[in-house]
């Protein structure tokens, strides 16, 4: 690891992951974000038009890419981030700023120039979080050997979207024609298709002044009731997910890995590779050191089905039982001013990943419903909370 993505990242080396999810409902395994740190936080304008238009996979790849830009900036540092369909949110130290604020920029200038969406994007110190009565506290989760992803906690993370939304803190795109380095990132699986019924994806947030202790308790409930469900609900399927040749995403991962290289070339190359990947994910036959039996499998165990993220956010495969239980303890404990939550039901989920390489265990793969997802779960809790104004 270099001088540069080793500067100030120790806090969240020293963190122990969690296997148990269920912890990270009630706060006990989270750290406070050391007072010199900063968040990042990045979402797309208007991304619920540009889902009714059919491009929620796009939006998907431009949220992880985010997350894909910070990972290569980083060069090899562990640093907490998560994935929130049409953004991300992520932290580090005051010594990386000037980094990620290029990394975080050319994402932003690359969304308009290859796709046209308009990004937004904030650098936030947490000592102004703190400022606000807010915090940002971190723990890690590890689904698997090979990877953990970081949870957010304290309510910091919401408040700087929020003030991001605001027009504070807010960065200037890259020059034009700058592109990030999102080397890694790809979309090559098919949308893995609901067995129970539809697949859900649930957000739920705690209302202002909640007791942690009462929201902590109701995720445990729903959390308590999602163990009915096969495997806990997660929408990827035990064998793992399917391929299929060319990949549905062939297109999207041209535009974000070719750089200064032509698309048109960056497609033959990823038309050429995918087919090689398809024959060994389809016969599996090894080659060399590539096992794409115990490739599939870790792509399976790594997926980020459910998450904290200043509430707790969860893609499931669900049948109409159990989400109407599920949706029984919501309404009450929103009713008690407990928590807010958003439901959004679809066919299919999609996985968005992050490779550094074939060869190792540590690859990330981000979760979303097919047809919406997180995005429009969110869309529902503001669609409650403008309801209830008026009335």
């Amino acid at each position: 690891m270099n001088d540069v993505a080793a500067a100030g990242f120790g806090f969240y080396d020293g963190i122990a992951p969690e296997t148990d999810f269920d912890r990270l409902a009630d706060g006990s395994a989270y750290r406070p974000l050391p007072g010199d740190w900063f968040v990042g936080v990045a979402d797309i304008v208007d991304s619920t038009g540009h889902i009714a238009a059919g491009r929620y996979k796009t939006v998907n790849t431009v949220g992880a890419a985010v997350i894909s830009a910070q990972i290569n900036a980083a060069k090899g540092a562990a640093f907490p981030f998560v994935f929130g369909g049409d953004g991300a949110g992520f932290a580090f130290p005051e010594a990386h700023r000037a980094v990620a604020e290029d990394a975080l920029a050319r994402v932003i200038r690359w969304a308009d120039e290859e796709f046209g969406f308009t990004m937004r994007g904030a650098l936030v110190p947490v000592a102004d979080v703190r400022a606000a009565g807010l915090d940002v506290q971190v723990a890690r989760y590890r689904p698997s050997t090979g990877v953990d992803y970081a949870m957010f906690a304290g309510g910091g993370l919401a408040w700087a979207e929020k003030a991001m939304k605001a027009g504070r803190y807010g960065i200037e795109p890259a020059p034009a024609g700058t592109f990030p380095d999102l080397e890694g990132l790809s979309c090559r699986w098919t949308p893995m298709r609901a067995r129970n019924g539809k697949i859900l994806s649930i957000l739920i947030v705690p209302q202002p002044g909640a007791a942690p202790g009462q929201v902590a308790g109701v995720a445990q409930r729903v959390l308590e009731i999602t163990k009915r469900l096969d495997r806990g609900g997660h929408p990827v399927p035990a064998e793992g997910p399917g391929v299929g040749w060319p990949p549905e995403g062939l297109a999207l991962e041209a535009h974000a890995t070719h750089g200064r290289t032509s698309l048109l070339r960056r497609k033959a190359y990823l038309l050429a590779a995918t087919f090689m990947a398809y024959v060994l994910f389809k016969t599996r036959w090894r080659a060399g050191t590539f096992d794409p039996s115990h490739y599939v499998h870790t792509t399976r165990d790594n997926a980020d089905y459910r998450k904290f993220d200043d509430g707790l956010k969860m893609t499931i495969d669900c049948d109409a039982e159990t989400r109407m239980k599920i949706e029984a303890v919501l309404k009450r404990a929103q009713a008690d001013g407990i928590v807010s939550y958003g439901l959004f039901e679809q066919d299919e989920a999609i996985m968005t990943c992050i490779v550094p390489a074939v060869s190792r265990d540590d690859h990330v793969h981000f979760i979303d419903g097919a047809a919406g997802g997180y995005t429009s779960a969110a869309t529902a809790i503001r669609q409650t909370a403008a309801g209830a104004s008026q009335a």
